[in-house]
């Protein structure tokens, strides 16, 4: 298993969130989700001034296998998103914890945060799912 960078916080449903210094939260997928999902070939992102909540869905990754929603994990206006990812989709297969990061939202209520799964958390959420 790869590892978990221990600054996340993480939603069950493998979208990981990293607090930067400004408050802008960034947003991606766990690297046991691209591996999970194989190659990826399309990133719909969500649209810059967007409102996304948390827990609900904000963006899009197809796979040859499956697409799948890409859940905010907290409230607030989008204010980056990734565009490199329109044409190189498989940046989140090589760096899911880095270049791979979908959008960037301002959040709205910093208590949320407090709401998501440590890395510690989110590992026994995956050796869970590899059982």
């Amino acid at each position: 298993m790869s590892e978990i960078p221990g600054d996340l916080k993480f939603l069950k449903s493998h979208e990981w969130a990293r607090v930067e210094d400004d408050g802008i939260v960034r947003v991606g997928i766990s690297d046991h989700a691209q591996g999970q999902l194989g190659d990826l070939v399309y990133v719909e992102l969500p649209e810059i001034g967007q409102s996304v909540k948390a827990g609900e869905g904000a963006a899009v990754v197809e796979s040859v296998k499956a697409a799948s929603d890409i859940y905010s994990p907290v409230s607030g206006e989008v204010v980056e998103i990734n565009e490199e990812l329109s044409d190189s989709p498989e940046t989140i297969n090589d760096d899911a914890f880095g270049k791979g990061w979908i959008f960037a939202v301002r959040i709205s209520d910093r208590g949320e945060l407090d709401e998501l799964l440590s890395a510690d958390e989110y590992a026994e959420v995956v050796e869970n799912d590899e059982h």
